[in-house]
């Protein structure tokens, strides 16, 4: 029996609560989840690429799952996953606007190669409004940031508001 390979990618900039709820519950699905760490051209990331692996790496262990690991990787995502052997593909969905997206992604990455499958988990009820965006946001604009995201993300998230300077004037 050939071992079953997810891959669960993101730019983790940073990793949530949302996004450990999905490799929690992901990693349950398949022998073996890789946790893809990407850059995204379209987004301007707060943490370098070194930064969001080590601080996922950080998370996956504190979480003590044995089948995860953590690859980087600045590619398109069908090449990385024919490259890591995975037959699978994660996708967290919070709302209907991340399913539209998500649904045209999957589209055309099976177009792509139809022998590599996308799966959507929704995310756990109460973490579903989490965004790394809105956390950034939040963060350089003086709020709590706790419900969010682990401790060590969060003082990670603080460190570096503090290096950039916080917005606002409250």
């Amino acid at each position: 029996m050939t071992e079953r390979i997810g891959i669960y990618p993101g730019t983790f900039d940073p990793i949530t609560l949302g996004h450990a709820d999905i490799i929690r519950r992901g990693s349950k699905l398949v022998d073996r989840l890789i946790i893809g760490v990407t850059t995204n051209p379209s987004k301007d990331p707060m943490f370098s690429t070194e930064e969001r692996f080590d601080m996922v790496e950080r998370e996956i262990a504190a979480m003590g799952l044995g089948n995860v690991e953590v690859v980087g990787f600045n590619a398109l995502l069908v090449k990385f996953a024919q490259k890591m052997g995975a037959s699978v593909l994660i996708r967290g969905l919070r709302a209907v606007a991340d399913f539209e997206y998500e649904y045209q992604m999957a589209g055309m990455n099976q177009q792509i190669d139809d022998d590599i499958e996308t799966v959507f988990l929704m995310a756990d009820v109460s973490l579903q409004p989490i965004a790394s965006r809105l956390v950034k946001e939040i963060a350089l604009l003086g709020g709590d940031i706790t419900p969010f995201v682990s401790q060590d993300v969060c003082e990670d998230v603080i460190a570096r508001v503090q290096e950039m300077g916080q917005l606002g004037d409250y």
